[in-house]
């Protein structure tokens, strides 16, 4: 025996001077013995005191101990080994939960867990053969072979995602891997008073065996003794229901071929070395077979297309499907169109969600519960948000949260499932059914004077932020800054950030705008909706024009305001006229502007209305009025010096062109699309070069149209390629794809290589946009393949 080396006594102090003998660091002999350090410094310190034996011959081989060294340094850790009963594999209090029988989907998270179990080395071959295992037989490892680090992965998300449903489904489908044991303990994250890890620990241990005096009595002490018993085994442990970090680090074994899955709702982001099993929310027709798996197959094939309806309106989420699916399976006559008809209504969804002890609104309530006052406060408010999704600024409005508390409180009730987080953007959004849950919190919670001051306060922050935004954008003002912010440091600077915030908060500002004009705020309607006047030309795509400017046509009848109301009762002709492509409201818009102009004798807004009301004619097909109209505006305009009149002559003499092509005079709109370009290229006062060179770019458009109605192909391609990237460089997608689409139309007649694909291009973007001239798309694309 070495000179210095107790001979008898407490195994860490016994273990500790071998290693100075040895003269080797922690480290250095955790690595040659195959443990990890923590585990090595839990038997020095005394909190492991008897670790297995094949972990004790390790160690001596690490330290070159002789037989007789070898056999003290095992009997010191044999007297502190507790003594055990027997624990039988896969039994006793902490035995896995029955599997659900119908358990749907999911394949691909349970494949990654396999793979995840055979690349770690956790997972044993379950067919005999080399490096195979027979159930039964001792598993531990072979002594001075590494011990492989223990597997962990953890299965967090929303309420009602199936977590620990898939959990079992995968403990029971790996069983076969684990013959040491599977333990599963519930560790109640959602009551008041989770267990805490001193009390798991105490039951882990019984399950292995130990006897209740031989359990320590403090949590680092079980701990040591739980990793020690875990060490070298194959165990699979289910932690279900975490709330915390905190609470599933001491459960973890240290060392050996383990795997832990544990379940929470919480993301447990402070957990280290472990990998995470994301469950999404099901695609719809996984959420039908789950239904046909527990109503059969008869009544989902009698009812098709309710049961697509019932996986729709339970948001795809599988605790929802379940209910709406035991609930039917409890009432065998019972229509599944009963039940969507019932679902369909937002105010009883949550009330037809519940089948006996399974509810959704109580699997929502527990989440709730637990959270602190700002964050259930930020959680309700949310839900009064217009739109899929809302942005810091929008729940710090609403909840009257600093805008620092309210990111951090939405950080919060992501890690909690609660939110969905943007994979881009800093923007948040609701599950469909848990967004309905908070809406309720926030009626039952908030007092209804309380609510209206929170959607006014929000409103009229973003009223004044969109309009100041839309102001980078209008002729009149972009050289002047947007003032009237109401955030100044915060205010997007430039218009590329002003397209972006314009763009994301798009259903906030819209709702904002709607609730000015509730409020009976008609000036700032007015305002916003002219503000947006330039920003909405670049984006005629968006549908939602037609509500701006119906609201602001609205606010100025309610003003009194006859010259107001022709000016905006034009942007909506506009906009029924090239956003939702209606053309008969848009006639009936324009003649109402020319009626309200007359009257108050505003020579412009005569012009515009009598172009507007041109272009509708012409989609009904009444060629002869519309030119009619457009002669007449043109007149009208003449005799004003306005520099706002020089661009409804241009944008007017463009229309008459095309509707000259389209009436076959071909050559006569080439001649006026040329006048219309040599306008748009002198000086027209107090409108910047951007300004003039979308002009500029409408009439080139025109200019290669007119001259492939003329069958000038050759010719047709510069003007058309010129209008393009003007187009595209000031990102108006509406006007880009439709230049694409003539531009292709030309390289299509003249054999040229890049036709399918500007073709393609178009016809893709077009149909995403909802434009008529889609079909055209298809038709050339048609034509290219006859040849």
């Amino acid at each position: 025996m070495r000179v210095g080396t107790p001979s008898a006594g407490d195994f860490g102090q016994r273990l500790r001077g071998l290693r100075a003998d040895a003269g080797l660091s922690q480290e250095a002999l955790a690595h040659a013995a195959g443990v990890s350090v923590r585990a090595l410094a839990d038997m020095e310190r005394g909190r492991t005191k008897g670790p297995q034996r094949l972990t004790v011959q390790a160690l001596a081989e690490a330290l070159g101990l002789d037989e007789a060294e070898a056999a003290g340094l095992e009997e010191c850790a044999a007297a502190g080994r507790p003594r055990t009963k027997a624990a039988p594999t896969g039994s006793g209090a902490l035995a896995l939960p029955r599997d659900i029988q119908d358990f749907t989907a999911r394949g691909p998270a349970l494949a990654r867990l396999l793979e995840l179990v055979r690349n770690s080395g956790t997972g044993m071959s379950t067919l005999a053969g080399v490096g195979g295992t027979c159930p039964g037989t001792s598993t531990t490892t072979a002594p001075g072979t590494p011990h492989p680090t223990p597997t962990v992965t953890v299965v967090s998300g929303q309420p009602g995602l199936g977590k620990t449903a898939f959990a079992i489904h995968a403990a029971h489908h790996l069983t076969p891997h684990f013959p040491d044991g599977q333990l599963a303990l519930d560790l109640h994250g959602m009551d008041p008073e989770p267990t805490t890890p001193r009390d798991a620990l105490a039951r882990l241990l019984g399950a292995m065996g130990v006897a209740d005096p031989a359990i320590p009595p403090t949590t680092d002490d079980r701990a040591g003794l739980w990793r020690s018993l875990t060490d070298g085994r194959r165990v699979l442990l289910l932690l279900d229901n975490a709330v915390d970090e905190d609470q599933v680090r001491p459960l973890l074994p240290g060392t050996g071929p383990s795997l832990t899955i544990v379940t929470s709702r919480h993301t447990l982001a402070g957990l280290e070395s472990v990998h995470r099993t994301d469950l999404a929310l099901l695609r719809r027709e996984e959420a039908v077979e789950l239904l046909t798996r527990i109503i059969g197959a008869d009544r989902v094939r009698a009812e098709a297309q309710a049961a697509r309806d019932l996986a729709d309106l339970c948001g795809y989420l599988p605790l929802a499907v379940r209910i709406a699916g035991q609930r039917l399976l409890s009432r065998p006559h019972e229509r599944l169109a009963k039940l969507v008809a019932r679902l369909a209504a937002e105010g009883r969804r949550l009330d037809g969600l519940q089948a006996g002890s399974l509810r959704v609104r109580a699997a929502f309530a527990l989440s709730y519960r637990q959270l602190p006052p700002a964050s259930r406060t930020l959680l309700r408010r949310a839900a009064l948000a217009a739109g899929g999704d809302f942005s810091p600024e929008t729940g710090a409005l609403l909840a009257g949260l600093p805008y620092g508390e309210a990111a951090a409180r939405a950080e919060e009730l992501t890690d909690a499932g609660l939110l969905q987080s943007d994979p881009v953007a800093e923007r948040y959004g609701f599950h469909d059914l848990l967004r309905l849950y908070a809406a309720e919190q926030a009626e039952a919670e908030d007092e209804p004077g309380v609510r209206a001051e929170a959607l006014d306060r929000t409103a009229d922050w973003m009223l004044r932020r969109a309009t100041a935004a839309a102001l980078h954008f209008d002729v009149d003002h972009a050289r002047d800054g947007a003032p009237g912010d109401p955030d100044p440091g915060t205010a997007p600077t430039g218009r590329e950030e002003a397209r972006a915030w314009l763009e994301a908060e798009r259903s906030q500002w819209l709702a904002a705008l709607h609730w000015a004009h509730g409020a009976g705020r008609h000036r700032q309607v007015l305002d916003a909706a002219r503000a947006m006047h330039w920003f909405s030309d670049l984006n005629q795509h968006w549908e939602q024009w037609v509500e701006v400017f119906r609201l602001s046509a609205g606010s100025a009848r309610l003003l009194g305001s006859r010259q107001e109301e022709a000016v905006h009762l034009n942007y909506l002709a506009w906009a029924y006229n090239l956003c939702v492509h209606d053309p008969r409201n848009a006639l009936t818009s324009a003649d109402a502007a020319l009626a309200a102009a007359r009257e108050c004798g505003d020579g412009l807004q005569q012009g515009w209305s009598l172009g507007y009301a041109a272009g509708a004619l012409n989609r009904l097909g009444r060629m002869e009025e519309a030119e009619e109209r457009l002669r007449e505006a043109t007149r009208c305009l003449a005799p004003l010096t306005a520099p706002q009149a020089r661009l409804a002559e241009l944008s007017l003499l463009n229309s008459l062109g095309t509707l000259l092509r389209q009436t076959g005079r071909a050559a006569e709109a080439l001649d006026i699309h040329r006048r219309s370009e040599r306008i748009s290229l002198t000086d027209v006062p107090g409108r910047t070069s951007d300004v003039m060179a979308m002009y500029q770019a409408v009439a080139r458009q025109q200019i290669g149209n007119d001259l492939a109605a003329l069958e000038r192909w050759a010719e047709a391609e510069a003007p058309l390629r010129q209008a393009l990237a003007s187009f595209d460089a000031a990102q108006m997608p509406s006007w880009s794809e439709q230049a694409r689409l003539d531009l292709g139309r030309v390289l299509g007649a003249t054999g040229h290589p890049e036709a399918r694909e500007a073709l393609l291009t178009a016809h893709d973007a077009l149909a995403e946009m909802r434009s008529p001239r889609q079909a055209e798309a298809a038709e050339a694309l048609a034509a290219l393949d006859r040849g």
